[in-house]
């Protein structure tokens, strides 16, 4: 562990890997004092990519500032291989985190990430944070998917499926809460098509609407897109609700 008393950073989308993140280090009396999410240009191998402008929403219900990283701090559009396109993503993103280092009493101790079994992204970060001198915090790395989520709906978190991209997820999934039923469902896809049941190939993304770290409720209007394989929720409006 870094040996100073510096203050915590949450990477942060507003879906609920890293929503799960942040709660276990509040839980665990790490002093979070930013939250950054990073707003990317189209698909990205790096982060959570559909509504990440939601997050401003979520912070302000979390209680926490928000650092928003966005899409022209990116340099690599052009990179030719998911390798070099991971690493140009991080450097906007550790540029932040510089500046929060800087800017922040005592500097960064460290930096929350909600992966669960990506190596790629976890190398990448674990990387970035030994270069900034920060610990890591990753409370869902190499836990079981099936009980994270179980804990996650224990706790009250209120998780909606905001995009959809695998063979056996159809638009009716879109807009959907991930209850018990739902991943009842995820688990016969994983065993059928290899679904994941947390979606972290990517083949959901999600949004946490409410939760015991949080004062209010998001609420969404919303459409959907569907391109026949895949889509996503179009939000209309969104705002807090008591």
């Amino acid at each position: 562990m870094t040996d100073h008393s510096g203050r915590w950073v949450s990477l942060f989308s507003g879906g609920k890997d890293s929503s799960w993140a942040l709660y276990r280090a509040l839980e665990s009396g790490l002093d979070v004092a930013r939250l950054v999410t990073v707003h990317p240009e189209g698909d990205s191998y790096m982060y959570h990519v559909p509504a990440t402008e939601l997050a401003g929403l979520a912070a302000e219900s979390v209680g926490i500032e928000l650092v928003e990283v966005e899409p022209d701090d990116f340099e690599a559009e052009s990179a030719d291989e998911s390798g070099a396109q991971g690493d140009a993503e991080l450097r906007p993103l550790e540029a932040a985190l510089g500046e929060v280092d800087a800017d922040l009493p005592g500097g960064l101790a460290g930096v929350t990430a909600g992966a669960v079994e990506s190596e790629y992204q976890t190398s990448r970060i674990e990387a970035m944070c030994d270069r900034l001198d920060a610990d890591l915090f990753a409370p869902l790395w190499q836990e079981d998917p099936r009980e994270l989520a179980d804990a996650m709906l224990d706790a009250g978190f209120e998780i909606s499926i905001v995009r959809v991209a695998a063979y056996g997820l159809d638009e009716s999934w879109l807009g959907r809460t991930l209850d018990a039923e739902a991943l009842a469902e995820l688990e016969a896809l994983n065993e059928s098509h290899g679904v994941h049941i947390l979606g972290e190939g990517g083949e959901f993304e999600t949004l946490v609407t409410d939760g015991p770290h949080m004062d209010r409720a998001i609420e969404l209007e919303y459409g959907t897109e569907w391109d026949g394989s895949r889509g996503t929720i179009r939000v209309e409006d969104a705002r807090l609700v008591e």
